[in-house]
């Protein structure tokens, strides 16, 4: 047996257990269990047995008959009671009562949420703008401009290729929230342009939302593709037939996280810049409110 097969027949046995378990727990009977769930006795021993390649459908039939959340049947690796007492507290929570809960976990306090301001952050797809007009932005104010993925680079040696082929997606969205970290202690203002994938890690996500002032830096579909292309850059397009498809694709899903943003800019047809004075159209009146705070720095004559 492979180690990947052994790997997914330890998962089964597990879940088995986790199933056999909760039923117990619930007082049901294998028969009664069937009958609820509309599913064979002989299926769920199959299951429980460690034999079963359940279907996710059918394992959230399972757990609907026995009054649990379809997660509490995934093994995973923090089934601890306290865990399970702050999720269950955590989906009727209210929302000021999760903002305080984040705080307190992150270990922020009270400062996190409307004392901290960062500077601005550009998130949005490759080829954006981001760097571009977030280079331009930061010399018009007078403050530092950070690429996040070159302060990952930086801090750890290595190229973002080579970050996500040694650690994986897992191990760079790490070292890019401990870059993002970083920035913070230094408590300047700065212009952040961030990866387009940042907003896929909800915790690193949500530590610029509540310290930058945000901005989503739009574009079509079309000219995100033709920006890229005159990059040379198609991660993660290269070679595909599809790939206009496939950026639409992301875009789809990443549109409701951008649009978490405190304020838009939409580039769509405009020189670079014409969208530059867009987007210090957008951040003047947060400038004047934080002129009181940051004071600009010097800009060399040029």
């Amino acid at each position: 047996m492979t180690p990947q097969a052994e790997l997914e027949t330890h998962f089964l046995e597990q879940l088995g257990q986790r199933v056999r378990t909760m039923r117990a727990l619930r007082g049901m009977s294998r028969k009664v269990l069937a009958k609820v769930s509309g599913i064979s006795e002989r299926y769920i021993a199959q299951l429980e047995s460690g034999k079963g390649n359940v279907s996710i459908v059918l394992l959230r039939r399972v757990s609907a008959a026995m009054g649990a959340h379809v997660e509490d049947l995934i093994p995973t690796t923090d089934t601890s009671p306290d865990w399970l007492v702050i999720r269950d507290l955590m989906r009727n929570a209210t929302p000021p009562q999760i903002a305080q809960a984040k705080d307190i976990l992150s270990g922020n306090g009270a400062s996190r949420h409307g004392n901290t301001f960062a500077g601005i952050a550009l998130i949005g797809l490759r080829g954006a703008g981001k760097s571009t007009l977030g280079k331009m932005l930061a010399k018009k104010i007078g403050w530092t401009f950070v690429e996040l993925n070159k302060e990952i680079e930086q801090q750890n040696g290595l190229s973002v290729a080579e970050i996500i082929a040694l650690y994986g997606q897992e191990g760079f969205r790490r070292m890019e929230q401990a870059a993002l970290a970083q920035l913070l202690a230094r408590k300047e203002p700065i212009v952040l342009a961030t990866g387009g994938g940042i907003v896929s890690e909800p915790v690193t996500f949500d530590l610029v939302l509540s310290s930058f002032y945000t901005i989503w830096l739009k574009a079509t579909p079309e000219e995100h593709m033709g920006r890229v292309r005159k990059q040379g850059d198609l991660r993660p397009m290269a070679d595909d037939r599809s790939a206009m498809q496939e950026l639409r694709t992301i875009l789809v899903s990443r549109e409701p996280l951008y649009a978490r943003a405190a304020a838009q800019v939409d580039t769509a047809g405009l020189d670079i810049d014409e969208a530059a004075r867009r987007l210090a159209d957008t951040v003047a009146p947060v400038l004047a409110k934080q002129s009181l705070t940051f004071a600009p720095r010097a800009v060399a004559a040029q």
